[in-house]
């Protein structure tokens, strides 16, 4: 028997996200995201709860200011003390890991989900994901986007509205569209 839509999204390579199986995880999903985001002024300890029960990890002292979105969130690794500033969203078809310490600013998207190049493929309905990594102790400045694949290093800076679609380092300060190097902390 071939393999499911699932087992290919979470292996990174092409699926149809039009698969019921899948349909029925993005409501369970999106019901999950409703009762989180509704959940506005709850305890601290309620609300990391409500993530370590959705999320695929959730280390100690992890804060997700509501409103968040994401796909399906079980792909999503959030190490010990990670901060995630209002209207962050995550496209998470493949594993989004963000390390220890790290802070993510109001606004900003990770995409691990992508779309084949060829014009066949996406008029056929076919998706794919590339893992998305971004390091310990990072800061990723409101309204940066972060493209599919990229890993960003520990200690890394990415600028306010940065668009990164390339790897970087570790200690690297990166801005602009396309996200350059600046500086080296």
């Amino acid at each position: 028997m071939g393999r499911s839509e699932k087992e290919k999204m979470l292996a990174g390579e092409l699926y149809r996200p039009a698969d019921p199986d899948l349909q029925r995880d993005l409501a369970a999903n999106a019901a999950w995201m409703a009762q989180y985001n509704a959940a506005i002024g709850r305890p601290d300890a309620e609300l990391h709860a409500m993530l370590r029960n959705r999320l695929g990890h959730v280390g100690e002292g992890v804060v997700v200011r509501q409103p968040f979105f994401c796909d399906y969130g079980f792909n999503i690794r959030l190490g010990a003390g990670v901060f995630l500033n209002f209207n962050c969203v995550i496209l998470d078809v493949v594993e989004v890991t963000i390390g220890e310490g790290a802070q993510i600013g109001p606004g900003v998207h990770i995409y691990a989900a992508d779309h084949p190049r060829d014009p066949e493929l996406r008029r056929a309905g076919f998706e794919l994901g590339k893992p998305v990594r971004i390091g310990r102790n990072a800061w990723i400045g409101g309204g940066a986007i972060i493209l599919p694949g990229v890993t960003i290093g520990d200690d890394a800076v990415v600028g306010a509205g940065a668009v990164v679609s390339r790897d970087v380092a570790p200690g690297i300060t990166v801005v602009g569209n396309p996200a350059r190097a600046i500086a080296r902390s």
